[in-house]
């Protein structure tokens, strides 16, 4: 399937941002998760997510997506690709991920111009997306992750009350507080419910493509939407001490996924030609998806 199948009609160019004007939100008022108050869609999304993310879910869509057989493509092809997608669990934006990714990497050269692969990853961080447009069910895309195998933590989105119908909970070996998994085993061993975080993480890795990015990217890019564990303090059972050392570039940088959601949207026909030179140096070739 080539990349011109699955670009929506009707996409709106990286270079024209100018219709996407986000209502401003102060800082505290961002992931406010409410299941009385949140709006509908990202409801639905986590409970979705939170019935269907199971064990054996998680290790088929591993089996599924790990082939990398559903195309090949730049990091830029791919992102211009969600143009047009809205992620239905994020209750703080309205704009596309494209829109997103250029503001993420903008947030981040303001504040570390010398670090090209900081930039790099927050323009990346979400290209993971690509599997709602080859047919992936938003609930196992987008959304905070968790580990699967072992009991919910109280701090997931909703206070894990959406998880009552999955399976798993009825399973003595995935019900407990370390379930399938040793203490300490390293975040390395455990399965993470399935999303764009992990498809990306699992692509870049790939034997057969080409990454130049540090692990600390590759850990910004895999935990980025573990927000139980930067920024609650949950699992940190099953960590290593690399685990614990690198939580501090997953949190650095998750001032800029989180707090670039503002109506200040760049000049993209500026970024685009810094940004593909960037990339073209960190992940310099087509990846195979």
């Amino acid at each position: 399937m080539s990349t011109a199948d699955v670009v929506p009609p009707g996409s709106v160019s990286l270079e024209d941002p100018s219709e996407y004007r986000p209502e401003y939100k102060d800082k505290d008022d961002y992931r406010t998760f409410d299941i009385h108050t949140s709006p509908e869609r990202v409801i639905n999304t986590y409970r979705a997510m939170h019935t269907n993310q199971t064990l054996d879910y998680v290790k088929k869509k591993n089996e599924y997506w790990c082939k990398f057989n559903h195309g090949e493509m730049s990091i830029m092809e791919a992102l211009n690709m969600l143009n047009n997608f809205m992620d239905e669990s994020d209750p703080d934006v309205d704009v596309p991920n494209s829109v997103h990714a250029f503001q993420t990497a903008e947030g981040i050269r303001q504040k570390h111009p010398n670090n090209e692969w900081f930039q790099v990853t927050g323009l990346v961080h979400d290209v993971g997306k690509v599997m709602a447009l080859w047919g992936e069910p938003q609930f196992s895309t987008v959304g905070d992750t968790f580990p699967v195998g072992c009991r919910p933590d109280k701090s997931i989105v909703f206070d894990a009350e959406l998880f009552k119908d999955n399976p798993d909970l009825q399973n003595e070996k995935t019900n407990t507080k370390l379930g399938i998994y040793e203490e300490n085993c390293g975040l390395s061993n455990v399965y993470m419910s399935w999303g764009h975080d992990e498809y990306l993480y699992r692509v870049l890795k790939a034997p057969e493509n080409t990454c130049h990015l540090p692990e600390e990217a590759l850990y910004c890019i895999r935990f980025h939407s573990f927000y139980p564990w930067h920024t609650s303090g949950a699992y940190k059972y099953l960590c290593d001490n690399k685990d614990l050392e690198m939580m501090k570039w997953v949190n650095e940088f998750n001032k800029f996924d989180l707090y670039s959601k503002t109506p200040d949207i760049p000049p993209l026909e500026e970024l685009v030609p810094y940004y593909t030179k960037l990339v073209e140096k960190y992940i310099p070739r087509k990846l195979k998806w």
